[in-house]
Protein backbone atom coordinates (compact mmCIF):
# COMPACT_ATOMS: atom_id res chain seq x y z
CA UNK A 1 0.00 0.00 0.00
CA UNK A 2 1.51 3.07 -1.26
CA UNK A 3 0.01 5.20 1.94
CA UNK A 4 2.41 3.85 4.02
CA UNK A 5 4.32 6.83 5.45
CA UNK A 6 8.57 6.14 5.23
CA UNK A 7 11.48 7.88 7.08
CA UNK A 8 14.45 8.04 5.39
CA UNK A 9 17.73 7.57 6.97
CA UNK A 10 20.39 9.78 5.84
CA UNK A 11 23.34 11.83 5.96
CA UNK A 12 24.73 10.44 9.96
CA UNK A 13 27.98 11.24 11.21
CA UNK A 14 30.14 8.92 9.53
CA UNK A 15 32.99 9.63 7.16
CA UNK A 16 30.57 8.78 4.46
CA UNK A 17 27.98 11.55 5.26
CA UNK A 18 28.18 13.25 2.21
CA UNK A 19 27.52 10.16 0.21
CA UNK A 20 24.51 9.06 2.32
CA UNK A 21 22.92 12.75 2.47
CA UNK A 22 22.82 11.85 -2.14
CA UNK A 23 22.03 8.61 -1.83
CA UNK A 24 19.11 9.63 0.75
CA UNK A 25 17.61 12.53 -1.10
CA UNK A 26 17.19 10.69 -4.18
CA UNK A 27 15.64 7.65 -2.64
CA UNK A 28 13.30 9.61 -0.62
CA UNK A 29 12.46 11.99 -3.78
CA UNK A 30 12.01 8.66 -6.19
CA UNK A 31 9.61 7.22 -3.24
CA UNK A 32 7.39 10.50 -2.81
CA UNK A 33 7.11 10.30 -6.87
CA UNK A 34 5.88 6.30 -6.38
CA UNK A 35 3.03 7.82 -3.80
CA UNK A 36 4.45 7.21 -0.04
CA UNK A 37 4.38 9.87 2.68
CA UNK A 38 7.99 10.45 3.27
CA UNK A 39 9.79 12.56 6.23
CA UNK A 40 13.85 12.78 5.62
CA UNK A 41 15.60 12.35 8.86
CA UNK A 42 19.29 13.47 9.05
CA UNK A 43 20.06 10.93 11.76
CA UNK A 44 21.91 11.89 15.05
CA UNK A 45 22.62 10.43 18.01
CA UNK A 46 19.54 10.90 19.24
CA UNK A 47 17.47 9.06 16.18
CA UNK A 48 15.87 6.50 18.78
CA UNK A 49 13.84 9.45 20.17
CA UNK A 50 13.18 11.17 17.17
CA UNK A 51 11.93 7.62 15.22
CA UNK A 52 9.97 6.85 18.72
CA UNK A 53 8.41 9.94 18.05
CA UNK A 54 7.66 10.08 14.58
CA UNK A 55 6.43 6.31 14.31
CA UNK A 56 6.81 5.83 10.82
CA UNK A 57 5.50 2.62 9.13
CA UNK A 58 8.96 1.96 7.57
CA UNK A 59 12.44 3.20 7.66
CA UNK A 60 14.29 3.37 4.40
CA UNK A 61 17.98 2.97 5.63
CA UNK A 62 20.28 5.22 3.49
CA UNK A 63 22.61 5.32 5.86
CA UNK A 64 26.62 4.26 4.83
CA UNK A 65 29.48 3.22 6.81
CA UNK A 66 30.11 3.16 10.83
CA UNK A 67 26.65 3.05 12.59
CA UNK A 68 24.67 3.11 9.68
CA UNK A 69 25.55 -0.24 8.14
CA UNK A 70 27.10 -1.90 10.82
CA UNK A 71 24.62 -3.42 12.87
CA UNK A 72 23.48 -0.04 15.73
CA UNK A 73 20.92 1.52 13.71
CA UNK A 74 19.88 -1.67 13.00
CA UNK A 75 19.78 -2.53 16.51
CA UNK A 76 18.06 0.33 17.08
CA UNK A 77 15.44 -0.31 14.94
CA UNK A 78 15.18 -3.72 16.12
CA UNK A 79 14.57 -2.34 20.00
CA UNK A 80 11.41 -0.22 18.29
CA UNK A 81 10.59 -2.42 16.48
CA UNK A 82 10.35 -0.44 12.78
CA UNK A 83 10.60 -2.27 9.70
CA UNK A 84 13.28 -1.70 8.12
CA UNK A 85 15.66 -2.11 4.62
CA UNK A 86 18.55 -3.75 4.03
CA UNK A 87 20.08 -6.80 5.86
CA UNK A 88 19.70 -7.32 9.77
CA UNK A 89 21.66 -7.02 12.43
CA UNK A 90 24.00 -9.76 12.28
CA UNK A 91 24.91 -9.58 9.03
CA UNK A 92 25.14 -6.01 8.09
CA UNK A 93 28.10 -6.31 11.77
CA UNK A 94 29.48 -9.27 10.07
CA UNK A 95 29.52 -7.65 5.89
CA UNK A 96 31.05 -4.42 7.57
CA UNK A 97 33.96 -6.43 9.62
CA UNK A 98 36.15 -7.23 5.62
CA UNK A 99 38.18 -10.32 7.31
CA UNK A 100 35.55 -11.85 9.14
CA UNK A 101 33.05 -11.67 6.10
CA UNK A 102 35.97 -13.27 4.27
CA UNK A 103 35.81 -16.06 6.93
CA UNK A 104 32.41 -17.10 5.87
CA UNK A 105 32.30 -16.31 2.18
CA UNK A 106 35.41 -18.81 2.29
CA UNK A 107 33.71 -21.45 4.47
CA UNK A 108 31.24 -22.12 2.01
CA UNK A 109 33.40 -22.42 -1.23
CA UNK A 110 33.43 -18.61 -2.42
CA UNK A 111 37.12 -17.92 -3.48
CA UNK A 112 38.82 -15.06 -1.42
CA UNK A 113 42.31 -13.45 -1.35
CA UNK A 114 44.44 -14.19 1.18
CA UNK A 115 45.32 -11.59 4.07
CA UNK A 116 46.14 -10.73 7.47
CA UNK A 117 45.30 -8.21 9.76
CA UNK A 118 47.20 -6.29 11.89
CA UNK A 119 48.06 -3.14 13.66
CA UNK A 120 48.71 -0.17 11.45
CA UNK A 121 51.91 0.93 13.75
CA UNK A 122 52.76 -3.29 13.21
CA UNK A 123 53.58 -2.70 9.59
CA UNK A 124 55.45 0.20 9.04
CA UNK A 125 58.86 -0.48 9.25
CA UNK A 126 58.30 -3.85 7.32
CA UNK A 127 56.12 -5.53 4.46
CA UNK A 128 53.46 -7.55 6.04
CA UNK A 129 53.45 -9.68 3.02
CA UNK A 130 55.04 -9.45 -0.09
CA UNK A 131 54.13 -7.11 -2.86
CA UNK A 132 51.82 -5.86 -3.85
CA UNK A 133 49.41 -5.68 -1.77
CA UNK A 134 46.35 -3.45 -0.51
CA UNK A 135 46.18 -2.34 2.87
CA UNK A 136 42.63 -1.06 4.19
CA UNK A 137 40.62 -0.27 7.46
CA UNK A 138 38.65 -3.49 8.39
CA UNK A 139 35.33 -1.28 9.06
CA UNK A 140 35.14 1.13 6.55
CA UNK A 141 33.43 1.35 3.00
CA UNK A 142 33.17 3.79 -0.21
CA UNK A 143 37.42 3.14 -0.49
CA UNK A 144 38.31 5.39 2.42
CA UNK A 145 42.02 4.62 3.38
CA UNK A 146 42.73 2.12 0.80
CA UNK A 147 46.50 1.79 0.18
CA UNK A 148 47.72 -0.06 -2.75
CA UNK A 149 51.19 -1.15 -2.16
CA UNK A 150 52.83 -1.37 -5.72
CA UNK A 151 55.64 -4.48 -6.54
CA UNK A 152 59.11 -3.11 -6.12
CA UNK A 153 58.10 -0.10 -3.23
CA UNK A 154 60.57 -0.96 -0.84
CA UNK A 155 59.05 -0.09 2.46
CA UNK A 156 55.20 0.22 3.81
CA UNK A 157 52.85 2.98 2.97
CA UNK A 158 53.60 5.79 5.39
CA UNK A 159 50.64 7.15 5.95
CA UNK A 160 49.21 4.20 7.29
CA UNK A 161 51.06 4.89 10.53
CA UNK A 162 50.80 8.92 10.62
CA UNK A 163 48.49 11.29 12.81
CA UNK A 164 46.67 11.54 9.37
CA UNK A 165 45.22 8.33 9.58
CA UNK A 166 41.49 8.33 10.41
CA UNK A 167 40.26 4.56 10.00
CA UNK A 168 41.45 3.12 13.40
CA UNK A 169 44.16 1.23 14.65
CA UNK A 170 43.65 -2.05 12.91
CA UNK A 171 44.34 -2.79 9.14
CA UNK A 172 43.92 -5.75 6.64
CA UNK A 173 46.61 -6.42 4.44
CA UNK A 174 45.39 -8.30 1.23
CA UNK A 175 47.33 -10.11 -1.38
CA UNK A 176 46.36 -7.42 -4.70
CA UNK A 177 44.42 -8.98 -7.27
CA UNK A 178 45.41 -8.21 -10.81
CA UNK A 179 42.68 -7.69 -13.29
CA UNK A 180 38.83 -6.50 -13.91
CA UNK A 181 36.55 -4.37 -11.45
CA UNK A 182 33.69 -6.47 -11.49
CA UNK A 183 30.32 -5.88 -9.48
CA UNK A 184 27.05 -8.18 -9.01
CA UNK A 185 23.56 -6.85 -7.42
CA UNK A 186 21.42 -9.54 -5.20
CA UNK A 187 18.05 -8.43 -5.22
CA UNK A 188 15.68 -10.67 -2.70
CA UNK A 189 16.80 -14.58 -3.55
CA UNK A 190 17.90 -13.50 -7.16
CA UNK A 191 21.37 -11.92 -8.70
CA UNK A 192 20.86 -9.41 -11.25
CA UNK A 193 23.49 -8.47 -13.82
CA UNK A 194 27.21 -8.36 -13.95
CA UNK A 195 28.36 -5.08 -14.20
CA UNK A 196 32.25 -4.14 -14.98
CA UNK A 197 33.75 -0.91 -13.37
CA UNK A 198 36.67 0.94 -15.73
CA UNK A 199 38.10 4.15 -13.50
CA UNK A 200 38.45 6.80 -15.59
CA UNK A 201 41.87 8.45 -14.75
CA UNK A 202 42.31 6.61 -11.05
CA UNK A 203 44.38 3.44 -10.54
CA UNK A 204 41.51 1.68 -8.96
CA UNK A 205 38.09 2.35 -8.08
CA UNK A 206 38.17 4.59 -4.99
CA UNK A 207 35.94 7.04 -3.59
CA UNK A 208 35.80 9.71 -6.35
CA UNK A 209 35.79 6.87 -8.62
CA UNK A 210 32.45 5.97 -7.48
CA UNK A 211 31.10 9.36 -6.68
CA UNK A 212 31.79 11.80 -8.93
CA UNK A 213 30.59 11.97 -12.27
CA UNK A 214 32.76 10.56 -15.19
CA UNK A 215 34.74 8.83 -12.09
CA UNK A 216 34.66 5.88 -13.94
CA UNK A 217 32.50 3.79 -16.46
CA UNK A 218 30.02 1.15 -16.40
CA UNK A 219 30.38 -1.42 -18.38
CA UNK A 220 26.04 -2.51 -18.04
CA UNK A 221 26.32 -5.78 -18.74
CA UNK A 222 29.83 -6.91 -18.04
CA UNK A 223 31.62 -8.16 -21.56
CA UNK A 224 32.66 -10.78 -20.40
CA UNK A 225 32.05 -14.86 -21.51
CA UNK A 226 28.96 -16.33 -20.29
CA UNK A 227 31.10 -18.94 -17.70
CA UNK A 228 32.77 -15.95 -16.37
CA UNK A 229 29.34 -14.11 -16.07
CA UNK A 230 27.18 -16.82 -14.16
CA UNK A 231 29.91 -17.59 -11.85
CA UNK A 232 29.96 -14.65 -10.49
CA UNK A 233 26.41 -14.32 -9.97
CA UNK A 234 26.27 -17.84 -8.09
CA UNK A 235 29.27 -16.57 -5.62
CA UNK A 236 27.11 -13.19 -5.25
CA UNK A 237 24.07 -14.80 -4.28
CA UNK A 238 26.16 -17.87 -2.08
CA UNK A 239 27.86 -14.58 -0.34
CA UNK A 240 24.84 -12.50 0.32
CA UNK A 241 22.93 -16.02 1.46
CA UNK A 242 25.74 -17.32 4.20
CA UNK A 243 26.56 -14.05 4.94
CA UNK A 244 22.67 -13.40 6.31
CA UNK A 245 22.04 -10.31 4.04
CA UNK A 246 18.56 -9.29 3.26
CA UNK A 247 16.64 -6.84 0.61
CA UNK A 248 19.48 -5.66 -1.67
CA UNK A 249 23.46 -6.32 -1.54
CA UNK A 250 26.28 -6.08 -3.70
CA UNK A 251 29.46 -8.27 -4.43
CA UNK A 252 32.42 -6.84 -5.65
CA UNK A 253 34.85 -8.97 -7.30
CA UNK A 254 38.24 -8.71 -8.81
CA UNK A 255 38.73 -11.22 -12.62
CA UNK A 256 42.38 -11.40 -13.57
CA UNK A 257 42.17 -12.81 -17.03
CA UNK A 258 45.61 -11.63 -18.29
CA UNK A 259 46.46 -15.83 -18.83
CA UNK A 260 43.07 -17.36 -19.37
CA UNK A 261 39.66 -16.34 -20.41
CA UNK A 262 38.68 -18.75 -17.23
CA UNK A 263 41.32 -16.79 -15.50
CA UNK A 264 41.38 -16.07 -11.32
CA UNK A 265 37.58 -15.19 -9.91
CA UNK A 266 38.45 -13.47 -6.27
CA UNK A 267 35.09 -12.37 -4.19
CA UNK A 268 36.71 -8.80 -2.29
CA UNK A 269 33.25 -7.49 -0.02
CA UNK A 270 29.92 -7.80 -0.04
CA UNK A 271 28.33 -4.34 0.68
CA UNK A 272 25.22 -4.30 2.62
CA UNK A 273 24.01 -0.89 2.02
CA UNK A 274 24.77 -0.42 -1.47
CA UNK A 275 24.67 3.55 -2.87
CA UNK A 276 21.51 4.62 -4.37
CA UNK A 277 23.05 8.03 -5.74
CA UNK A 278 23.03 9.00 -9.55
CA UNK A 279 26.70 7.50 -10.11
CA UNK A 280 25.63 4.26 -8.17
CA UNK A 281 25.39 0.90 -9.25
CA UNK A 282 22.93 -0.73 -8.24
CA UNK A 283 20.25 1.18 -9.81
CA UNK A 284 21.89 0.82 -13.11
CA UNK A 285 22.38 -2.66 -12.39
CA UNK A 286 18.26 -3.09 -11.91
CA UNK A 287 17.32 -1.24 -14.81
CA UNK A 288 19.35 -3.70 -17.13
CA UNK A 289 16.94 -6.16 -15.26
CA UNK A 290 14.23 -4.05 -15.77
CA UNK A 291 13.46 -2.59 -12.48
CA UNK A 292 13.18 1.01 -12.34
CA UNK A 293 14.72 3.07 -9.84
CA UNK A 294 11.00 3.45 -8.74
CA UNK A 295 10.21 -0.09 -8.66
CA UNK A 296 13.57 -1.12 -7.12
CA UNK A 297 12.64 1.28 -4.18
CA UNK A 298 9.12 0.49 -4.14
CA UNK A 299 10.12 -3.74 -3.69
CA UNK A 300 12.83 -2.25 -0.95
CA UNK A 301 9.96 -0.82 1.25
CA UNK A 302 7.76 -3.81 0.94
CA UNK A 303 10.11 -6.08 1.90
CA UNK A 304 11.39 -3.95 4.90
CA UNK A 305 10.76 -6.05 8.29
CA UNK A 306 12.51 -6.42 11.64
CA UNK A 307 14.37 -9.89 12.93
CA UNK A 308 16.27 -9.85 10.08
Amino acid sequence: MKSKHVAVLLGGFSSERPVSLSSGKACADELEKEGYQVTRVDVGRDVGSVLAELKPDVVFNALHGPFGEDGTVQGILEYLGIPYTHSGVLASALAMNKEQAKRVAKAVGVPVAESKVASRFAIQSKHPMKPPYVVKPVNEGSSFGVVIVHEGQSHPPQVIGSSEWKYGDTVMVERYIHGRELTCAVMGDVALGVCEIIPTGHSFYDYDSKYVAGGSKHECPAKVSPNIYQKIQTLALKAHQAIGCRGVSRSDFRYDDRHSENGEVVWLEVNTQPGMTPTSLVPEIAAQAGHSFGDLLSWMVEDASCLR
